[in-house]
């Protein structure tokens, strides 16, 4: 309800934002690192705050300074992060000026995330995608369950600048929001500008005009000037939302005052007459008045004014005073520590001699996790019960879990994996998969930008638990894209894991120590050992270990051992491979007698080089063999990495193997074989090694 306190409180707040931007502005040399300002946004963002509780969630953008104000953030802490200060709570001085990141039960919970130009959206949607989980009917009596049983029921707010929008991935959650109706409010402020690219060199139409072809999404445009119209309207709309959980997306036209950021300064690419025009709509201006013709006195909303000035100038003092990070504190958080650190269950139990194919051991393990976590749900393209997976993966998974907790999603593989951020801000532990390794890439934003990241600019609030699989592998004709390997890839990202099973006993193991960790985990999964269809993978099938076998992360197998004969005669060499790989040596080993030792890495990220170590130690011949392209890659960094470590042990540069450095793998059976590693590739290599 719009009330005399709650003016004079927004009054202040605009005050204070203002002498903020002044204070930001005569002290650059102080301010040193780039931030931006809400001058000109902040009665929307006060009117949005101010109607939210400590059970929402809010995504704000890099401008949304006084929408944190209203939220109960003193000038003083966001300046702790303006100034990069070790005591800035959201990021340790790890992330720039409103990039906040909140988790307590005071206020409403912020996640992290990037610099906000449109990548917010998916992961904000993922927060509402969880919140809607929690309130299905078949899960309000599931124990913890506490969004089921809150009086007010959350709300989730996403604030976006109107360049953002252009963005594809905010089409992705626009959709995914609108066809599943979830409770989210998406604020788009528009004020005209994209640093220096106007509206109407970047986009056809407004944000409003676009949310018209999303059926579904309710829409509405204010001036997001006048801070008793947007209350009044965002008080209507964000109690819709509470009461009917369905999504908003509501359109602020604003002013730009000043500058897009400070160092991106309004004087290189703003006229005289454009700064003009846009002061005419001066939030401030506008309520000081709209105060006054209400019977407020002048030097009341004065007296307000000088001690916001005297306020944040106290508050600069102080946030100029703290102290400094600790230099090392910057290589903390990178991984969540895991309680998982050594192989617990039973490999191979006495009532299971039968052998299991590897795309069911993932099945079972998926299964198992499901039917004792109800926190787990499963989605990605064709994983529902009608078809339960390209590759059967998810067969029978969404007769038996309902389609609340296994569903299919349209070709969105930003939205499958950026919105597993969300779902873990509200306690869902997701289990996605993209359909082949070669689709990974329009998901790559999130992976790096949202997922690496969170845990660590978050200083350690954050960490995404979840699990991406993702088929690859070349076997068969797959052609150019259903064949790619993407190690290389994916390991030059920090703050994930990768997992790649070669049999199916490792395939449950490592699903479930994936599962318990804290930390993202991808696992690459051969579409060529799913069922050992490939020549020469028959052992790729293994017993069904028991419901409590876990691998951690991190420990390689030994496959095949040379003899201690050939050992102590100093002429054996050791293969360090993984997937598809680990066949290929076995059976290139079956040509070399006993003078082959094979390690299966089975976690590529991180590696046990311990046991690396110690074995090249052993053999002084080493070759590393990959299906993945060589040059520039991981086999040939690890090539480099072990060198630096057994250098004195070593009898022979260590070799490397992998497929040819093409930008595809070709569909021709006859070229498919010529560019990838084989059994012969590998004997003759291991042939040179030996005679080395």
């Amino acid at each position: 309800m719009l009330t005399t306190n709650l003016l004079l409180q927004a009054y202040t707040h605009i005050c204070q934002s203002i002498h903020m931007a002044n204070l930001y502005n005569a002290n650059r040399s102080t301010c040193n690192y780039v931030h931006s300002t809400s001058l000109g946004h902040q009665a929307v963002q006060l009117a949005v705050a101010y109607n939210l509780l400590p059970t929402d969630y809010v995504s704000p953008y890099y401008r949304d300074e006084s929408m944190m104000l209203a939220l109960g953030f003193s000038p003083e802490t966001l300046m702790l992060q303006l100034l990069a200060k070790a005591t800035d709570p959201f990021s340790g001085g790890r992330s720039y000026y409103n990039h906040p990141s909140y988790k307590a039960d005071d206020k409403p919970t912020i996640i992290h995330q990037s610099s906000a130009t449109g990548m917010q959206a998916i992961p904000t949607t993922g927060i509402a995608q969880g919140i809607k989980y929690w309130e299905h009917d078949a899960n309000k009596n599931i124990p913890n369950n506490t969004i089921a049983t809150l009086q007010h029921k959350p709300v989730v707010v996403c604030s976006l600048g109107d360049a953002s929008i252009t963005e594809g991935e905010v089409s992705e959650a626009l959709q995914f929001a609108a066809l599943h109706q979830l409770p989210i409010l998406y604020l788009v402020q528009d004020n005209n500008w994209g640093i220096s690219v106007t509206a109407s060199e970047a986009r056809s139409m407004t944000a409003y005009e676009y949310a018209a072809g999303f059926v579904g999404l309710n829409r509405a445009e204010i001036d997001g000037t006048t801070f008793s119209e947007c209350y009044t309207k965002l008080e209507e709309i964000i109690a819709d939302i509470r009461l009917h959980r369905r999504p908003w997306i509501v359109q602020a036209n604003v002013p730009l005052l000043g500058h897009h950021t400070s160092g991106v300064r309004s004087e290189y690419y703003r006229s005289a007459s454009d700064l003009a025009l846009h002061e005419t709509n001066n939030p401030f201006t506008k309520l000081h008045q709209y105060l006054l013709n209400n019977g407020e006195l002048l030097t009341t909303l004065n007296a307000i004014n000088d001690e916001a000035k005297r306020y944040i100038d106290s508050c600069f003092v102080n946030a100029c005073n703290a102290p400094q990070p600790n230099a090392s504190s910057a290589l903390q958080h990178i991984l969540a520590p895991t309680t998982i650190t050594t192989i617990q269950g039973v490999r191979v139990p006495n009532n299971k001699a039968d052998n299991i194919v590897m795309v069911d051991a993932a099945l079972y393990a998926i299964r198992e996790l499901m039917q004792k976590h109800p926190e787990i749900i499963l989605y990605g393209q064709d994983v529902g019960e009608l078809l339960g997976g390209v590759f059967r993966e998810t067969a029978t998974l969404g007769q038996t879990f309902g389609k609340h907790r296994v569903y299919n999603t349209a070709i969105q593989e930003a939205y499958i994996i950026g919105s597993t951020i969300g779902l873990n801000a509200v306690g869902i532990k997701p289990i996605v998969e993209v359909q082949f390794a070669d689709y990974i890439y329009p998901g790559l934003n999130q992976l790096v930008s949202e997922i690496s990241k969170s845990y660590y600019l978050s200083n350690g609030k954050f960490n995404i638990q979840m699990i991406l699989r993702v088929p690859c592998g070349a076997y068969g004709g797959g052609g150019p894209y259903h064949s790619g390997s993407i190690e290389n890839l994916l390991l030059t990202i920090k703050g994930i894991k990768v997992v790649y099973p070669s049999n199916a006993a490792d395939m449950k193991g490592l699903m479930k120590a994936a599962y318990y960790d804290p930390n993202p985990v991808v696992i690459l999964e051969h579409k060529g050992l799913y069922w050992s269809k490939v020549p020469g993978t028959e052992t790729a099938k293994t017993p069904e270990p028991d419901a409590d076998y876990v691998i951690p992360l991190g420990v390689a197998n030994i496959v095949l051992k040379a003899s201690e004969q050939a050992i102590n005669s100093g002429n054996t060499a050791l293969v360090i491979t993984y997937g598809m790989g680990v066949y290929w040596a076995l059976a290139a080993a079956k040509m070399l007698a006993n003078n082959i030792e094979i390690i299966d890495l089975r976690t590529l990220n991180p590696l046990d080089e311990d046991l690396l170590v110690q074995r090249i130690t052993i053999h002084g011949k080493c070759l590393i063999l990959t299906e993945d392209t060589v040059t520039n890659g991981f086999a040939q960094a690890l090539s480099g990495r072990l060198t630096n470590l057994c250098f004195q042990h070593l009898d022979a540069p260590i070799q490397v193997l992998g497929t040819a450095d093409v930008p595809a793998i070709p569909i021709n059976l006859l070229l498919e074989k010529e560019v990838l590693p084989n059994a012969i590739k590998v004997t003759d290599a291991l042939k040179a090694l030996l005679n080395y």
